[in-house]
């Protein structure tokens, strides 16, 4: 990789950590942000591509963040020459918002011996999108469908989501977490909560949590009682799990924030400030836990003939 490239893949880090930082210094969690808004129309869902597939990971929350911080009402967003593609176009002054790709090629290079082995390189690049509230010619396509089911529907969804996943979900005293050594989820009585939301968005947590065994996804959590930039790496890596599970199951997650947010906070800037990277990865397994939960669901057919979760389907 050239130095070139390298600064490059540097700079992106630094300039996404940097703007998640910001907001957590003025308190503001970004995983949070979005259902702060005012857009009556506003249903709770990921950003969407122009084919409509979810975004994930990192850019879940660059577009989150952008999108109520510019008061966009729609979750789609499209390239420039997407745009053009679909016969619209981006309106003139509108300035675009930068995600990113990231993966990695496999190189076969030749080492002192003469023996040709091969190496993974992974790499990450930027490109910019627009979201469709600056696009004219749409003409109302590509626009999110909005949820109009009753939310108590969403939640009675929601719980059978969670209890779909198998694990042992425990309930009484006040706190909640994730037994480790016992493998199971310790709940407050749910009257216990503002209201039922509340609980699934807790639930949420802990289920991120849960699925860090070996027998799951095998996150290393052997020093997180012991080193606090360990606890405050799975404690990001469960936020976000969390916000991308509601979003998922299309509920609004608790907007209060928990006694111990701000000593998390805390412990989130210090990691930040430190590695420009672990917001990234704090993303990408929390992708994977809520993949790896949604892997668990029963598995249907939905109308089009097409193999889906419950959740998916619902």
């Amino acid at each position: 990789m050239t130095r070139e490239h390298s600064n490059h893949r540097s700079d992106i880090y630094s300039r996404i950590t940097d703007k998640i930082i910001a907001e957590l210094d003025r308190g503001v969690r970004p995983w949070i942000q979005p259902w702060h808004s005012a857009s009556p129309s506003a249903t709770v869902t990921r950003p969407l591509r122009h084919n409509g597939e979810p975004y994930s990971g990192i850019n879940v929350l660059l577009l989150w963040s952008e999108a109520i911080a510019r008061g966009f009402s729609s979750s789609t967003w499209m390239t420039y020459r997407q745009a053009l593609e679909l016969g619209a176009a981006v309106r003139k002054g509108e300035t675009g918002t930068t995600v990113v790709f990231a993966s990695s090629i496999i190189r076969a290079e030749t080492v002192e011996k003469g023996d040709d082995v091969e190496r993974t390189i992974p790499f990450i690049k930027a490109y910019t999108v627009f979201n469709t509230d600056q696009i004219k010619g749409l003409d109302g396509h590509h626009q999110a469908n909005v949820d109009l089911s009753d939310p108590f529907d969403r939640i009675g969804r929601a719980g059978r989501f969670l209890a779909n996943t198998g694990a042992l979900i425990r309930h009484g005293g006040s706190s909640a977490y994730y037994a480790a050594a016992k493998d199971y989820i310790q709940m407050p009585l749910l009257d216990s909560f503002v209201d039922e939301v509340s609980y699934v968005a807790v639930l949420s947590h802990e289920m991120t949590h849960w699925t860090s065994t070996p027998a799951r996804l095998d996150r290393d959590l052997s020093r997180y009682a012991k080193d606090r930039t360990e606890r405050a790496r799975e404690e990001l890596v469960a936020e976000l799990g969390s916000a991308f599970l509601c979003a998922d199951l299309g509920i609004t997650p608790e907007l209060e924030p928990r006694p111990d947010h701000a000593s998390y906070i805390d412990g989130w800037l210090n990691v930040l400030r430190g590695d420009k990277r672990a917001i990234f990865q704090a993303a990408a397994h929390a992708q994977r836990a809520v993949d790896y939960l949604h892997h668990l669901q029963p598995r249907i057919i939905n109308g089009e003939g097409e193999d889906v979760d419950e959740g998916e389907a619902a």
